[in-house]
């Protein structure tokens, strides 16, 4: 069976929840990028008392969905192409690395289920015809899954914790539709079968060629919006 991030499982203390209610919000911008945090604002949206609250922003602040400008309090990121690069640039080798672990130590059944993952992506009406490729966080993520079959707790920690909803949040609003989406499918299809064919090499490769992919079709839909 399948491993499961203590990140993403179900919230215990009030801090827990409001942390997820927040990264959902930012990441499908339900909270605008680049928007102010408002404290009060957020307490009462979120029905949360102060202490829990800034416990969940110093958490959202360590996964680097807001941060603190001096003389000015606390923001949502901004989605940037400075930001894309420096973020794919260090997602693109490191999850290229978790593919060629995953390929030794993922197990049969691990690779079956990822597989029926996929199955279950395809008989979206949307992603069959190529209109839009949103898969929601966690265990229904394929770069999750091959994350945590790589079986190195380091690089679950980088990928799956501190980078995981900045990178949902490019992907979500900037990367999820369009052209790339059935192209983005059967690169998934195709690095799936190199970690079953234990091909590490390969499936590093083409893991990074999928990412740097991405990076260029939301680079361009950045260019467009004039970010």
């Amino acid at each position: 069976m399948h491993l499961s991030h203590p990140a993403l499982r179900q919230p215990v203390t009030a801090a827990d929840r409001v942390l997820q209610e927040i990264q959902r919000a930012i990441v499908e911008g339900d909270i605008a990028a680049g928007s102010k945090i408002s404290e009060p604002e957020l307490a009462r949206r979120f029905d949360l008392s102060r202490a829990p609250l800034r416990e969940a922003l110093a958490r959202l602040e360590r996964c680097h969905l807001i941060e603190r400008i001096p003389n000015a309090g606390a923001r949502v990121v901004k989605l940037s192409t400075t930001g894309l690069l420096a973020l794919y640039q260090l997602r693109e080798n490191l999850e290229g690395l978790a593919c060629k672990l995953a390929a030794e130590h993922m197990t049969d059944a691990e690779i079956t289920e990822v597989r029926q993952l996929l199955d279950q992506h395809l008989a979206s009406q949307r992603v069959r015809e190529g209109e839009s490729y949103y898969q929601e966080a966690g265990d229904l993520d394929f770069h999750y899954r091959v994350i945590l079959g790589s079986k190195n707790s380091y690089l679950i920690n980088i990928l799956c914790d501190e980078l995981y909803y900045l990178v949902r949040m490019y992907r979500v609003q900037l990367g999820m539709n369009g052209p790339r989406v059935s192209r983005a499918f059967d690169e998934h299809k195709a690095i799936i079968n190199a970690i079953a064919n234990r091909d590490g090499e390969l499936a590093d490769l083409l893991m990074r060629r999928h990412i740097a992919a991405s990076r260029r079709n939301i680079e361009l839909q950045l260019e467009q919006t004039g970010t």
